[in-house]
């Protein structure tokens, strides 16, 4: 009661802050009311067309099966992130802890990481197309399809590394050199385990950008809904569900089971979301 008679008594003698405070609460009342209008119109619209054979193992025109499209995106999430990943983390690594301030090639490596975050996912796809489909000859592949998505999510990664282990105190990395370990091990030892909460929310960004692209991989892993099995699976041309969702609904034959796939990507979202801030706050408390 008496925070809320200071609250009153400062808004009364400075109107401005009270204007700022209701804009405030407006938009955050407006940013939480489109969320919850998204969920629930596509858990409206989804749910009921939720059915078995959606979840055949094989994709036909009677029950376009999404499990094929399913387990692609797994693959391409999996094999995206072992390569973004380790490159994200090293070269923020050498960032934060050797490189010197004003560093002309830091400012390189920034300006470009900046860069590459802002352009627009179809230009990524056509690079890709250029690039690993063409040029290398890989063709429409799963693996083309993960270098690229790999190359858009680094700068993701990059930066919320960066700020991950900028939020380490100084003297986490002091008191280690007291007791005489070295550069090296008290980067591994003491600061990652330190920012490893930081490091996974860009991860958990990364996933979803990873699993909401469509336009990058219509033209790098291509439309074929089928699993990419075998030896040479690498290579085979796949799906993931957000292109499985884009066909289904650009045909106009199969809007329903659309919105059914919708749903079972967004409870993905949330799963991984849930299961990542899980595993960051078990490892904060080791």
């Amino acid at each position: 009661m008496e925070d809320i008679k200071k609250r009153l008594r400062l808004y009364k003698n400075n109107p401005l802050s009270l204007i700022l405070f209701v804009l405030v609460i407006l938009s955050t009342v407006f940013t939480i009311g489109i969320l919850l209008f998204l969920i629930g119109y596509i858990m409206f619209k989804g749910i009921p067309n939720i059915r078995l054979d959606l979840f055949e193992w094989e994709y036909n025109s009677v029950n376009v099966s999404l499990m094929p499209a399913l387990i692609n995106t797994i693959l391409i999430t999996i094999i995206s992130l072992l390569i973004a990943t380790p490159i994200g983390i090293f070269s923020s690594i050498y960032l934060i802890e050797y490189a010197k301030r004003g560093n002309k090639l830091v400012a390189l490596i920034k300006l470009t990481a900046e860069t590459l975050s802002g352009i627009p996912s179809i230009v990524y796809g056509l690079f890709g197309l250029l690039f690993f489909v063409t040029t290398l000859g890989w063709g429409m592949s799963l693996l083309a399809g993960a270098f690229t998505l790999s190359i858009m999510i680094l700068p993701l990664i990059m930066r919320t590394s960066e700020e991950a282990l900028k939020s380490v105190p100084d003297s986490y990395r002091e008191g280690s050199y007291g007791l005489g370990a070295g550069k090296l091990r008290t980067i591994f030892s003491i600061v990652l385990p330190s920012a490893i909460p930081g490091i996974l929310s860009g991860v958990i960004l990364g996933i979803g950008r990873i699993v909401g692209e469509t336009a990058a991989l219509i033209y790098t892993a291509g439309t074929v809904a089928e699993v990419a099995w075998g030896r040479d699976f690498l290579f085979d041309s796949t799906r993931t569900l957000s292109v499985h969702m884009y066909a289904l609904a650009s045909e106009g034959l199969y809007l329903n089971q659309s919105y059914a796939t919708a749903v079972v990507l967004l409870i993905i979202v949330i799963v991984i979301n849930w299961f990542s801030r899980f595993i960051a706050k078990k490892l904060s408390k080791v």
